[in-house]
């Protein structure tokens, strides 16, 4: 059996690996160097002998950017989001890190750099770092996988933004049919459909049926829907003619197409500037503060779709088809409308029995009070003792 060797100042011990490697180390005593050569052969036995699993590879977290980026990256739709979270946030954090490395101080470190971000930006930022790491779990590029606490986000508001009233939907869709019929039926058909943008700028006509009186929604602006599932949206009665009417007057074959017969980039200017002009137009103010001087609507482009949601619930309409027509993948996403049914507590009412006895009269209970006053006076100074 191999000993530590005198070397320099230290002593030097030498074993091969499981793999048949050779490998050296240094030590500062002759027992040190004793122990861990012991264990290393130890260790390299049971290795050979399937008694014990091999250590993950050397790998940093740049080699598991490169193989995400290469590999699961480019099936997601969410790719280019991907590569700049991990350009701008991850890579200059754990850049050079061994991947056996990042444990959970270094990942709340991480975390405590980002307090300037809002919780569900760090959320995102976390879920991506876990899916990477689980990947090189996948890999075999590590053993386990550290605790990640991602901070608590609040995921639904009921305060979401929205057109309120049948009268805000009308005065906004006259602006918008004042500024062109192109501006109208897009915003039409995203209040009455409850369509996404990306899923609004890739519709075909081919996916429009209107003698059936359905749409067919199956892509979005860089290929799959969000949920990238096939769904089907009814062409409601209110917006059945004004599709009609703009399919005789529009040969494109994409059903809104920008000027030049293509579809609309993600945050092209009918979906933001347009818009905003077109709320300007229709008199909805601007009461959110962006710098000094300059405020921006409440109201934008995703909004339509909360308006929808919203005025499906108010106007009684069921909240499971709501949920199909959104393509919404849980019950929890569409839950978030059920307050506004307007008969949403009814069946409740009567739920712990009759009525409860009335309180006395006002005149009673007032006399009882002041009954009560005179006989034990409660003052700010009686309590504090200096009469």
């Amino acid at each position: 059996m191999a000993k530590p060797e005198a070397y320099r100042d230290k002593y030097r011990i030498r074993w091969t690996d499981h793999l048949g490697k050779r490998c050296c180390e240094l030590h500062d005593t002759f027992r040190d160097a004793q122990k861990a050569l012991t264990k290393h052969q130890a260790d390299a036995d049971a290795i050979r002998v399937g008694m014990k699993d091999a250590p993950p590879p050397a790998r940093t977290f740049e080699d598991l950017v490169a193989y995400w980026l290469a590999n699961r990256a480019i099936h997601k739709r969410s790719k280019k989001d991907d590569a700049s979270i991990i350009r701008r946030h991850l890579t200059p954090f754990f850049g050079a890190m061994q991947l056996i490395e990042i444990g959970v101080a270094h990942i709340d470190s991480f975390r405590a750099t980002k307090l300037a971000l809002s919780p569900k930006t760090v959320s995102n930022l976390l879920t991506l770092l876990g899916t990477m790491l689980n990947a090189a779990l996948d890999l075999g590029w590590l053993v386990k996988v550290p605790r990640i606490r991602k901070p608590k986000v609040r995921l639904f508001s009921k305060d979401f933004r929205y057109l309120r009233t049948d009268a805000e939907v009308q005065k906004f869709l006259a602006a918008a049919r004042a500024d062109g019929m192109d501006a109208y039926v897009l915003y039409a058909t995203a209040i009455w459909t409850g369509m996404r943008e990306g899923e609004l700028a890739a519709l075909t006509w081919r996916s429009v049926d209107l003698p059936g009186r359905r749409i067919t929604v199956q892509a979005s602006f860089d290929g799959p829907t969000k949920a990238d599932e096939v769904r089907y949206v009814p062409i409601l009665d209110v917006l059945l003619p004004i599709l009609t009417d703009w399919r005789a007057t529009n040969p494109c074959e994409l059903v809104f197409p920008n000027r030049v017969d293509k579809m609309f980039d993600p945050g092209a200017w009918i979906f933001s500037d347009r818009m905003y002009k077109v709320l300007d137009a229709a008199g909805f103010d601007r009461p959110e503060r962006v710098k000094p001087g300059e405020y921006r609507h409440v109201i934008h482009f995703h909004s339509l779709r909360h308006t929808f949601a919203s005025q499906w619930m108010m106007k009684g309409g069921d909240i499971f088809k709501l949920g199909q027509i959104l393509g919404h993948k849980s019950t929890a996403m569409t839950m978030r409308y059920a307050h506004l049914a307007p008969h949403a507590f009814t069946a409740d009412y009567a739920r712990f029995g009759s009525p409860a006895p009335s309180p006395a009269p006002a005149a009673v209970a007032d006399a009882a009070v002041e009954k009560y006053a005179k006989v034990i006076p409660i003052t700010r100074k009686s309590r504090s003792g200096t009469n």
